[in-house]
């Protein structure tokens, strides 16, 4: 039997509309709202921004999101994979600020084979690590456990970004900007 507790996860899980207001990729149409925190968006960049998992593995799951809709990481412009990689860096920091991790995994899910669920506007997913956080619950019973919840870690992720040289804080609901 699987069961976690995680009294957050009702808000998301019976909510009407169920992106019913976006025609399209969500990828596309987040960054262009003036809803950054509730669709917890981070961070953004001129051609990427930073995205918090919805299906954390683990507290802090982040994607770093092209703004360019492809699922071909070669179709690229040089502009955008030059902004995504230093958005990369920068979530980096701030999730060892924010978060403490020790470590990281990160990568891209791209093609039909890979398992990814949106498969056709690639995002690079960073999952922060501590030594020791692997226990018996996702071996034995296949459930992960998170232990904060995704308003939580955005008002953490979110100072983090905010302190780095260069950010820009247009409002406490808004995403931090890096020009």
């Amino acid at each position: 039997m699987e069961q976690v507790f995680a009294p957050w996860r009702i808000e998301w899980i019976k909510r009407e509309d169920k992106n019913a207001d976006i025609d399209g990729c969500v990828f596309c149409a987040f960054p262009e709202q003036e809803t950054d925190r509730e669709n917890l968006l981070v961070a953004r960049s001129e051609h990427a921004f930073v995205l918090l998992n919805n299906y954390p593995y683990n507290p802090g799951h982040v994607m770093v999101i092209p703004r360019a809709h492809t699922g071909d990481y070669t179709d690229l412009s040089d502009a955008s994979l030059l902004d995504h990689a230093r958005l990369k860096q920068r979530t980096f920091d701030a999730l060892e600020e924010a978060m403490e991790a020790d470590g990281f995994n990160a990568g891209l899910n791209l093609g039909d084979g890979a398992g990814g669920s949106i498969d056709d506007h690639l995002h690079t997913h960073i999952v922060p690590r501590w030594e020791g956080d692997t226990n018996f619950m996702p071996v034995l019973s296949d459930t992960s456990v998170i232990v904060e919840a995704l308003e939580e870690t955005y008002d953490r992720l979110h100072e983090a970004f905010a302190s780095q040289e260069g950010a820009t804080v247009p409002d406490e609901t808004s995403a931090v900007v890096f020009e």
